[in-house]
């Protein structure tokens, strides 16, 4: 009876001993991510680690940041990232959680159902001062005279700074600062026959921080030929506009008063140019006269006969 009493507490024992190391197995089953590091460029800020494997089954995880008040008066207390916790691919975008110019303890814990797996935590804390920035992308163009610039808009954090100069010997370099990408911007009238080249670069006040400037691009503006020629050319066609178009109307005015009220102008067979009685003896006469010669050449014609 003893010896059973003795052999069911060492059973019982044995089991509570093995309970938790049976525990402890379940939990490491799941293995923690690796290969934490910080891809940043141009104030963007992904968080990468290798991915954890389990056949068959689909392994999310939970990034969680700590900024430097945190670590350095709440080290307990961790912030689970707005946009990873969980996430299911091996990346999370922490842009949105650094929000200041310190250092940010980052960590990350792979998660199957109800199984967590230990955190794994950046080696050196990120500090987003350290982010790469690369020239902005520009597209130089002409507005006529006008040469014309558009940024490629990286953001409310940048800024940029643009050179442009005329391309000749001894030209004189200008800068002109721009507050926002993706909007035209006018940045000199140029003279005809010459070309013009602009290069750009980012600022971040944040950080205060530069990047490299972009290859020059260049443009060229036409020369004054073409528009001499059509101005000449305006020029000549309002000169005729100017006398065509009165003269035009001057004759239409003449000839529409001629069809619709006629000048009747006499002959001058008709016209009368002497005093009415003057003119009846005038007639008088010549119609004597007439008769005194149709009577000669009847008595003529009767002396023939």
């Amino acid at each position: 009876m003893v010896l059973e009493e003795i052999s069911t507490s060492l059973i019982m024992w044995f089991s509570c001993a093995l309970i938790p190391c049976l525990l402890i197995d379940a939990v490491a089953v799941l293995p923690a991510p690796q290969n934490l590091s910080v891809q940043s460029t141009n104030m963007k800020h992904v968080l990468t680690w290798s991915p954890v494997v389990v056949p068959e089954e689909i392994i999310h995880y939970s990034v969680e940041y700590q900024g430097e008040y945190e670590s350095l008066y709440m080290s307990h207390i961790w912030i689970p990232s707005s946009w990873c916790s969980p996430t299911a691919g091996p990346e999370c975008d922490i842009t949105d959680d650094i929000t200041a110019t310190v250092p940010y303890n980052l960590r990350v814990r792979a998660v199957l159902g109800s199984q967590t797996s230990a955190w794994s935590t950046l080696k050196q804390p990120f500090n987003q001062n350290s982010t790469i920035l690369t020239p902005p992308g520009m597209e130089v163009t002409q507005d006529g005279f006008h040469l014309v610039i558009k940024l490629e808009d990286l953001g409310p954090q940048f800024e940029y700074f643009v050179a442009y100069w005329r391309k000749e010997s001894g030209a004189e370099e200008h800068v002109k600062m721009v507050m926002n990408g993706g909007v035209p911007v006018h940045l000199e009238t140029m003279e005809p026959g010459s070309a013009y080249c602009v290069k750009a670069q980012t600022f971040v006040k944040a950080i205060g921080r530069h990047s490299a400037f972009s290859q020059a691009e260049c443009v060229k503006v036409q020369g004054e030929t073409l528009p001499l020629a059509l101005a000449l050319f305006a020029f000549v066609g309002f000169t005729l506009i100017l006398v065509v178009v009165p003269l035009s109307v001057w004759k239409m005015g003449r000839l529409l008063r001629h069809a619709c009220c006629p000048v009747v102008v006499l002959p001058d067979t008709l016209k009368i140019t002497s005093s009415p009685q003057k003119l009846i003896s005038c007639r008088r006469e010549e119609v004597e006269v007439c008769a005194m010669a149709g009577l000669s050449s009847k008595e003529l014609l009767g002396v023939f006969i």
